[in-house]
């Protein structure tokens, strides 16, 4: 790595040219005329990459993305109460030589996902069971909401997609789509859930934000849904991130 003489942020990941982080900070920086700060991405093809990028003493502060969430763990020092709780991190902070990890999804999800809440909403199906669902679930448990994970096999305590019937989703009137299904430029895909279920009083959050309306979302929208992207989502989390490395 180069020295550039900045306090130098990033995001790691594997084929994350389509980012949102870097686009965000560096238009960020700009606007508000923040200066001596970089945001790069580290695209990493294994983890074991990660290491040269840690020892590194001009980076600041680093954001973690998928498939990294989990399998970054063992790089850090320590890890504060929600990362250890949750088991998976999107933000690295350095202290004194440590590198400590938080997870600031959990704050982006609860302050995007509340306001669309009401009373009713009691139960919710997370679709896959990767880092990102780890923190949807984790505010799940803090807002009291019930919850399943929905995979493409069954395990013990989740439910397989081809077991979603009329009951399931009539009961879970909160659907979260965790998985990458509907990235751009797949637009055309969507995760296989029985749509023709769905009602007005089904909330769907589709943690996908590009493209602004994935096929998820507007099927959801057909049946009187409220949908919602991950846009606001990412934006909280990642004005987290500067306020922790700030901090």
């Amino acid at each position: 790595m180069e020295k550039t003489g900045k306090k130098r942020l990033g995001l790691i990941g594997k084929d994350i040219s389509y980012s949102f982080s870097q686009g965000y900070f560096t238009e960020k920086f700009n606007v508000m005329k923040i200066e001596g700060f970089s945001y790069e991405n580290f695209d990493l093809q294994n983890i074991q990459e990660i290491a040269s990028i840690l020892k590194n003493p001009e980076v600041f502060g680093l954001n973690v993305t998928i498939p990294y969430k989990e399998q970054v763990l063992p790089y850090l020092d320590e890890l504060d109460k929600t990362a250890q709780e949750i088991g998976a991190v999107n933000t690295i902070k350095f202290i004194d030589n440590k590198r400590i990890g938080f997870n600031t999804d959990t704050y982006g999800f609860k302050n995007s996902i509340t306001p669309l809440l009401n009373i009713s909403h009691k139960n919710a199906l997370i679709l896959g069971t990767g880092g990102a669902s780890k923190a949807i679930a984790y505010v799940f448990k803090t807002l009291g909401i019930a919850y399943t994970y929905v995979s493409r096999s069954a395990k013990p305590g989740q439910l397989s997609y081809i077991e979603l019937d009329k009951e399931i989703i009539s009961s879970n009137t909160i659907i979260v789509n965790c998985s990458p299904v509907g990235t751009f430029p797949n637009v055309a895909e969507k995760p296989n859930i029985p749509y023709e279920y769905l009602g007005k009083n089904h909330v769907l959050f589709d943690l996908i934000y590009n493209p602004e309306v994935t096929a998820f979302l507007a099927e959801g929208k057909k049946k009187g849904c409220v949908v919602q992207n991950g846009y606001p989502m990412l934006v909280g989390q990642a004005e987290k991130a500067w306020e922790i490395w700030n901090s």
